[in-house]
């Protein structure tokens, strides 16, 4: 029946110069593995991830199609961020307690914003699941900038001109919105226990809140041959900005055949 399967799945795609298969990609206990970035079709006869395991999906794949699977217990299948969706179809195998499939979205830098959950389509046929988490939340949002400090005031001279007061410190920006959550989507057959199954689809953390500019010193007192400069006050600190609020809700549908 396996052979069946693949056959039909090379059928369909491997016509594509996108297309690679291979026979079967392991993850060893406590390591990390990375799948090849250069296809956006990738068609497994077996994958195994150990215990403690991570495979690396790249987001250039688009299409996974593995005829046998194995996720030891707390093992992890991590897909990178993109904005193309993602469809992971499995044929048969095994699922153990604790395994995870994430396609979370990236924090926001102050580069780049924040990138959603990815959209995720995850088909499983014959497939025993003791659990089984699936995770496509939106990354969290880009801090706020921190407030300058304020300048330094300037010290009096002897013969003319008092100490100048520190400037005050400039208010910290507001944190970005959080990324929204991805879009999953799981088929199963209609005798599988979905209450094993648990979703996480929340929109990122908004970012944090910029902190606020310190005041400036004043300046400073100064002794003098016949009297003493009195120094200045120092500046006042600015404003902490505002936490960014979280990013929108992703969705979960699970759909049966």
């Amino acid at each position: 029946m396996r052979n069946l399967v693949m056959s039909a799945a090379f059928a369909a795609v491997l016509f594509s110069p996108l297309a690679l298969a291979q026979a079967l990609i392991k993850v060893e206990p406590n390591s990390m593995m990375r799948l090849p970035g250069n296809t956006s079709v990738l068609l497994l006869e077996r994958l195994e991830v150990a215990d403690h395991g991570t495979l690396l999906v790249p987001a250039s794949l688009s299409d996974i199609r593995v005829a046998s699977i194995y996720l030891g217990p707390n093992a992890r299948i991590a897909i990178a961020p993109s904005e193309r969706s993602l469809r992971l179809e499995v044929a048969g195998g095994e699922i153990a307690s604790g395994a995870q499939i994430t396609a979370r979205g990236a924090p926001g830098t102050f580069e780049r914003p924040a990138v959603a959950g990815r959209t995720l389509v995850v088909r499983l046929e014959n497939v025993t699941t003791e659990s089984l988490l699936i995770d496509v939340r939106g990354g969290k949002g880009t801090p706020g900038y921190a407030g300058l400090m304020g300048a330094t005031g300037k010290t009096g001279g002897c013969l003319w001109g008092q100490s100048s007061k520190g400037l005050d410190g400039y208010d910290g920006g507001d944190g970005h919105e959080g990324a929204a959550g991805g879009h999953l989507r799981v088929e199963v057959p209609q005798a599988f226990p979905t209450e094993r199954l648990t979703f996480q689809v929340e929109g990122g953390e908004g970012g944090m809140a910029g902190a606020a500019g310190a005041g400036g010193a004043g300046g400073a007192s100064k002794g003098c041959w016949i009297y003493s400069t009195s120094g200045a006050r120092d500046g006042r600190p600015g404003q902490a900005g505002q936490a960014g609020a979280a990013g929108v809700a992703g969705s979960a549908d699970i759909i049966t055949f």
